[in-house]
C-alpha cells in the first residue's frame, strides 16, 4: 500500500487535505478536501472563492488544471505497485462550461492497468454542484519501478 493512501487511511480527509497542502504547497491555493481514495480512483471538492476566480468570476481554468493534477497525482500513489514511482509527463484540457459554484473533481482509473511501467493516462473530470461536468482533462503519468 501507497504511504499517501496508508496515510489518508489513517487519518482522514481533512487531515490529509492539510497534510498534502503542506507537503506540495501549490495545491493549497485551491484549499481541496479530499472525499475519497482508493486505488484507481480519488475525489476531492474545491469551494468557490474569490482567490481563485478569473476576470469574468467564474473558476481560473488553472485552479482547475490544479485540482485535476492533485486527484491525478494522488490516485496515482494510491493505485501503483509497490516499488514503482511516478511523474507527470503531459496534461490536455477541455474547458467545457463556466465554472460558478463549488467543484468535485474526480479520477477514475478503474480502466487503467496499473500493472507495468510506462506511460498511463488518468483521466480526470470535474464538475459543478449541478453535476454539469465543466472541465475535463487527460493527464499523461510516467511509471517506473524502483
Amino acid at each position: 500500500m501507497s504511504q499517501l493512501l496508508a496515510m489518508y487511511n489513517t487519518v482522514g480527509n481533512t487531515q490529509f487535505s492539510q497534510m498534502v497542502c503542506q507537503v506540495a504547497p501549490f495545491f493549497s491555493t485551491i484549499s481541496p478536501e479530499f472525499t475519497a481514495l482508493r486505488p484507481s480512483y480519488c475525489e476531492a471538492s474545491v469551494k468557490f472563492r474569490r482567490e481563485i476566480t478569473n476576470h469574468l468570476g467564474t473558476v481560473h481554468a488553472i485552479a482547475m488544471c490544479n485540482a485535476a493534477e492533485l486527484v491525478a497525482g494522488t490516485m496515482t500513489d494510491a493505485s501503483i505497485p509497490t516499488g514503482y514511482r511516478w511523474i507527470p509527463k503531459a496534461m490536455s484540457v477541455e474547458y467545457l462550461a463556466k465554472a460558478k459554484t463549488d467543484l468535485r473533481a474526480v479520477a477514475d482509473g478503474s480502466a487503467l492497468d496499473w500493472s507495468g511501467e510506462g506511460d498511463v493516462i488518468v483521466p480526470v473530470d470535474i464538475f459543478d454542484t449541478h453535476n454539469t461536468k465543466v472541465f475535463s482533462a487527460r493527464i499523461t503519468m510516467n511509471l517506473k519501478a524502483g
